[in-house]
């Protein structure tokens, strides 16, 4: 909505009193909520000074009893928001401003520049970083820790975003160079990523030794994991509070009632249908944005009947995306297409048209596959904040296309160890990423470790590598818009909505600026934050 956008530009100048803004947003339809979150944030963030001290105790989705401190292993929120404050990337995706694009800036490098083609970069890296241990950061770790995502047995999540990579190498006392055999104009963007965090030459990853703003001090997976303030960060603007506690709480009704009984300050992935309650308590704020989240069904194209392009169409025409709008985010997200790629990516295809619900074309494809079998969903609230309640959607639109959706209800402790890309047909979520390549690699490359549909096509492969060399950016466009197509037409993943990221805190919790990119201020809420005691 332009004129929303506008009004809340208006209002982060400064030119505009809270009474007129509020006016104006009720006559645009906004709710007092979203409204009254927006003067919220822009107040803290225009006004606040950081305190120093205390101890910021986190509730938060996606811990399990396997997760490890090794940076390659992270697959759910708990570990790639933990990791991030343990240690740090060369560059980070960051956002300062309420409401504004989040935009790439240096972290342990100062600068990361290409040449010609792109398929060489000079990374600068920051001068007297200290780690944890006391050494002092060389070229030589830089070049370590990338090169541990690239090995022939790495199941690391970035393995497939470093794929082009021919040589990683020191080129001077401060400067690392990166070459590729074909020219990425993404690179930058890649060295942001939460798996590619910078750990001393021969480290062992179990002790977590790096340069975040906060020292290990336990770790039990699954259950919690505490450090202390880092004397010694590069950074004077992170780092406020005196020591960390997070606790892994997967229970979306736990993590409310630990915000609400103060047994935390901050939780992540709030349940839409609850939003209201947190909002309209003294003692609690909401941090919410719209952006690329999504949640999925992913179908194994490798499995049958899944492995049947017919299949999949019923499916996906057999889902009443509107309604579970409606009824599972309340409105807190957009209908999905089957599209991984957000409506403010530059290179988002507009022109593919939306995917209805349509039990009369369900009929016909499924007909067509040939199969009449029953169609099994594995699924948990683990997936994502409201699952099972799509599953339940999801199954009485598709009894209307006489498709027979039988719900395997499968415990939360476990779910991304033994159901994700175990499973058929699961549930599955993504916090999406800055750039249409970085989201295509990491999900639906044929080689991507994190290829959740098993999806491949050597057309989309190729097609994808080329878009990223191609210099011509009307050309480009349409190369991401081409790949967008047959992700929706014949790819594996069915995409029912976009949700918006909701967090909340304590009334105490200053400081924190929601982010597009990624929930908990693009994983960086811990160390960005201060407590107002």
């Amino acid at each position: 909505m332009r004129d929303w956008e506008d009004l809340k530009a208006t209002l982060i100048a400064g030119s505009i009193s809270r009474r007129d803004f509020l006016r104006r947003a009720t006559a645009l339809g906004i709710s007092s909520m979203v409204a009254g979150g927006m003067l919220s944030n822009v107040a803290q963030a225009a006004t606040a000074t950081p305190k120093k001290g205390g101890n910021l105790i986190l509730g938060l989705h996606g811990g399990g009893a396997g997760d490890s401190l090794d940076p390659a292993s992270y697959t759910a929120t708990f570990m790639q928001v933990m990791g991030q404050q343990l240690m740090n990337t060369l560059l980070e995706v960051d956002v300062t401003e309420p409401n504004t694009r989040p935009s790439l800036r240096p972290a342990l490098a100062e600068s990361v520049e290409g040449k010609p083609g792109a398929k060489e970069w000079v990374v600068k890296l920051r001068k007297g970083v200290q780690f944890h241990n006391g050494k002092t950061m060389t070229p030589a770790d830089v070049v370590y820790s990338l090169n541990h995502h690239r090995g022939a047995d790495s199941k690391s999540g970035a393995k497939a975003y470093l794929a082009t990579v021919t040589d990683i190498k020191a080129t001077g006392p401060n400067e690392v160079t990166i070459t590729l055999d074909s020219g990425n104009a993404d690179l930058p963007y890649i060295l942001s990523d939460f798996h590619l965090l910078i750990t001393p030459e021969g480290a062992d990853f179990s002790k977590a030794i790096g340069t975040g703003p906060y020292v290990l001090e336990n770790f039990e997976p699954g259950v919690r994991l505490t450090a202390k303030k880092f004397k010694d960060h590069f950074r004077a603007d992170r780092g406020f509070v005196e020591s960390l506690e997070a606790l892994a709480i997967s229970d979306t009704t736990a993590r409310i009632n630990a915000l609400v009984s103060g047994s935390a300050h901050i939780i992540n992935r709030v349940d839409p249908k609850l939003a209201q309650q947190l909002a309209s308590n003294k003692n609690t704020q909401l941090f919410e944005v719209a952006g690329g989240a999504h949640y999925t069904l992913p179908m194994r194209c490798d499995t049958a009947p899944f492995n049947n392009k017919d299949v999949r169409l019923a499916l996906k025409y057999a889902i009443d995306r509107e309604s579970i709008l409606k009824r599972v985010l309340f409105g807190h997200g957009k209908v999905g297409n089957d599209n991984p790629v957000p409506a403010h990516d530059p290179f988002f295809a507009s022109a593919i048209p939306q995917r209805p619900y349509d039990p009369e074309k369900a009929k016909f494809h499924m007909k067509k596959s040939g199969y009449s079998g029953p169609v099994v969903l594995s699924i948990s609230d683990a997936a994502f904040t409201g699952a099972l309640d799509t599953a339940q959607i999801f199954q009485d639109s598709a009894k209307k296309a006489g498709i027979d959706l039988q719900l395997d209800r499968v415990p939360a402790d476990g779910y991304w160890d033994n159901i994700w890309m175990k499973k058929p047909f699961s549930g599955s979520y993504w916090e999406g990423r800055a750039t249409a390549d970085l989201m295509l690699s990491v999900a639906y490359k044929s080689d991507a470790a994190w290829n959740e549909s098993f999806w491949k096509r050597a057309d989309f492969d190729k097609l994808l590598t080329a878009a990223r060399v191609e210099l011509n950016q009307s050309k480009r466009k349409q190369m991401y818009q081409d790949l967008q197509a047959m992700v929706v037409d014949d790819g594996g993943e069915l995409i029912p909505m976009f949700n918006n990221t909701i967090d909340a805190g304590s009334a105490k919790v200053k400081g924190f600026v929601p982010s597009p990119s990624f929930q908990m201020s693009s994983g960086l809420a811990p160390q960005k934050v201060w407590l107002d005691v």
